[in-house]
């Protein structure tokens, strides 16, 4: 039980170090290079969208490092990481959690990348987030059909019943509100 306890403590600490570092862009990243560019935003969309048709790609342990690292040194994409949205997901270590939280975030920056204008709409960007999230979910699914969360079911239904962003706007005003 102890182990337990230390590996949600320590994946917190972790998780929140990244946010930290995926939120508050340094003065050294932003004097080190200069807002992202078209080649590397078009990179981003499209690892964005193969990780979610094939999170088990042979590349996709590389891709997810080269993406996080790179919304990390960008000063000018900037997303919400809150955990709530996607619940008991977030914190575990079993049934690919990592990866299907992760992609709340490619999702998130790809959503940012092709719609600028909602840059700052944070129920729009989470959403596309979850959404993300959510195929990724389904794309593990396909192969991995024992990696069921009854969480992530409840929010597909959801989605299909046209309930999602309704969802996002309730976790975004009372459980995230203020982390972004």
């Amino acid at each position: 039980m102890r182990s337990i306890i230390f590996m949600k403590t320590l994946f917190k600490t972790i998780l929140c170090l990244s946010v930290v570092l995926l939120l508050t862009p340094s003065s050294w990243a932003q004097k080190k290079r200069g807002p992202s560019t078209l080649e590397e935003r078009a990179t981003a969309v499209k690892v964005a969208r193969l990780l979610e048709e094939d999170p088990f790609h042979r590349e996709a342990k590389k891709m997810r490092e080269w993406f996080t690292l790179w919304l990390i040194d960008v000063p000018d994409i900037h997303i919400e990481l809150c955990t709530e949205y996607l619940g008991p997901v977030a914190g575990s270590n079993k049934n690919y959690a990592t990866e299907i939280f992760g992609q709340t975030m490619f999702a998130s920056a790809a959503f940012i990348i092709e719609h600028p204008n909602q840059a700052t709409d944070r129920v729009a960007v989470n959403l596309a987030g979850v959404e993300g999230s959510l195929k990724v979910y389904e794309s593990i699914l396909k192969t991995k059909p024992k990696a069921r969360w009854e969480f992530l079911d409840a929010l597909l239904e959801k989605r299909d019943k046209g309930e999602l962003m309704t969802y996002v706007q309730e976790i975004a005003q009372t459980k995230c509100k203020g982390k972004s």
